[in-house]
């Protein structure tokens, strides 16, 4: 498509420029990098609808991230396969797609373009990063009227900056989350322990409730790692926390506290529900075979032990003491049992039926 050539952009457009460039580069949180894009791209092409569309590259689809204008609300749930529609096929061959008013195109009426929208023109972009395209912005039924050499430029690079941003958005997701996650396991690790802990007990006082604690300590899990070797170890840690995770509630959270030892915080359970929890937790891991090699088949057992706020204590960190020493009460008499902070330990029992 050819667009006319114009002497330059206004002093106007060169500050809406400026804004989202400043706004791009100093912001990390994506949701107000989205908003910032919003904002100046509705002020300068004045577009009827547009959206901005995130790669999720695994699974090579664009999901809607952002949708303004007359468009169904479901579009926010819909996914657009790379080479389906107008961003599909933006994403797929990484260039730009202008389609002039009254124009004919036959991707126009692909699934995920506009739905019962009707598009008269569109400019379809996509965000380049390090040369993958990590999204793609489609403008429906813009002022064509207003459009140039100098302003597709101008698009082109706040595109570039939109890239960019996102990429280092996502950067600092990655890095968040390794600061808060456990390499071995993929569990959160203990500061983020500390630090819904301190969430968990101003919410859980503010609606008057109660949380619990469990804490887990493997058995014999030294002799795993002298007959078998670390690697075989940190495999085993792996899939029991794994394990350990997907059998608790999805309320819950599931931590590796450090070495063999791992610790669930549940969610709105007093001492009786953290308990049954705990029972059926041992009863189930107990019992499973974990498969840590082509030859090579364990089960472990574990020792557990539950602390309730605030009936056994009001400060987090005593409260994974108590956890710890409800615990240690199972180490020193039989293992591979459960122990609450206020009764003795309870061993091999059959638990009752818990609901997920």
């Amino acid at each position: 498509m050819k667009v006319k050539r114009a002497s330059g952009p206004t002093l106007k457009d060169l500050q809406v420029f400026h804004n989202v460039a400043r706004t791009l580069t100093s912001e990390l949180d994506l949701d107000s990098i989205l908003r910032a894009i919003m904002l100046q791209m509705e002020q300068f092409f004045e577009p009827e609808q547009w959206s901005l569309l995130i790669m999720d590259e695994p699974r090579q689809e664009l999901y809607y991230a952002v949708v303004v204008g007359h468009t169904d609300a479901d579009l926010h749930d819909v996914r657009v396969k790379v080479g389906q529609g107008l961003a599909g096929w933006v994403a797929q061959q990484g260039e730009t797609l202008i389609i002039p008013e009254s124009a004919r195109h036959p991707r126009l009426n692909e699934p995920g373009t506009g739905r019962h929208f009707h598009i008269r023109s569109a400019i379809c972009m996509p965000l380049m990063a390090r040369q993958r395209v990590v999204g793609v912005i489609q403008l429906f039924n813009c002022r064509f009227e207003s459009l140039s050499d100098e302003t597709i430029s101008f698009l082109h690079l706040l595109c570039d900056y939109a890239a960019i941003a996102i990429e280092n958005a996502r950067a600092v997701e990655r890095i968040q989350e390794l600061t808060i996650t456990d390499d071995c396991t993929g569990l959160f690790n203990q500061r983020q322990l500390y630090r819904l802990l301190g969430q968990e007990r101003d919410e859980a006082r503010a609606a008057a409730s109660r949380f619990s604690l469990l804490f887990i300590d493997l058995d014999h899990f030294k002799r795993v790692n002298d007959q078998h070797g670390h690697l075989v170890g940190s495999r085993l840690l792996a899939q029991f926390g794994q394990a350990l995770r997907h059998e608790v509630r999805g309320c819950d959270a599931v931590f590796r506290y450090g070495g063999d030892e791992f610790v669930v915080l549940l969610h709105e359970a007093d001492r009786q529900m953290a308990e049954r929890i705990a029972r059926h937790l041992h009863h189930t891991l107990r019992n499973r075979l974990f498969h840590l090699s082509d030859r090579l088949q364990l089960t472990m057992q574990a020792s557990f032990g539950v602390a309730t706020w605030p009936d056994d204590a009001e400060e987090v960190h005593e409260l994974i003491r108590r956890a710890d020493m409800a615990m240690y009460q199972v180490k020193a008499s039989t293992r591979d049992g459960v122990a609450t902070a206020q009764q003795p330990p309870i061993v091999c029992e059959e638990p009752p039926a818990l609901a997920r």
